[in-house]
């Protein structure tokens, strides 16, 4: 990741987001878990996401990260429905992981345009 101001946005973004999906998920289990609630959580997670495709992802780091998040995202994406038929502990992870994607698929979709942008310039 770069150094700077914006590198570290992006890495405090990148923690927030995690931290919130742990939140997300504890508030599941103890059923408090609102459509309000769910809205901002998914918002936030959003966001953070662009946050850091914008800001934490150089162009010397877009290939491994773009094949990584790749791998996150169908990963995230086939086994959360496997995860689920587990019980409560495969319903939990399967809630993690889902929240993951919501995090890391804006991130992927910034970076892999910012990737595009410079093929296109170039």
């Amino acid at each position: 990741m770069a150094k700077g101001k914006g590198s570290s946005i992006g890495a405090w973004a990148f923690l927030i987001g995690v931290v919130l999906i742990l939140i997300i998920e504890l508030i599941r289990l103890f059923g408090i878990m609102t459509p309000p609630v769910q809205n901002a959580a998914v918002a936030l997670l959003v966001i953070a996401g662009i946050l850091v495709g914008l800001l934490n992802i150089t162009g010397k780091e877009t290939y491994n990260f773009l094949l990584a998040s790749l791998a996150l995202v169908l990963v995230s994406f086939t086994g959360s429905s496997m995860l689920a038929s587990l019980g409560k502990l495969g319903e939990i992870l399967s809630n993690v992981l889902g929240s993951l994607l919501v995090l890391f698929v804006p991130t992927t979709i910034v970076v892999a345009l910012k990737s595009v942008f410079v093929i296109a310039k170039d």
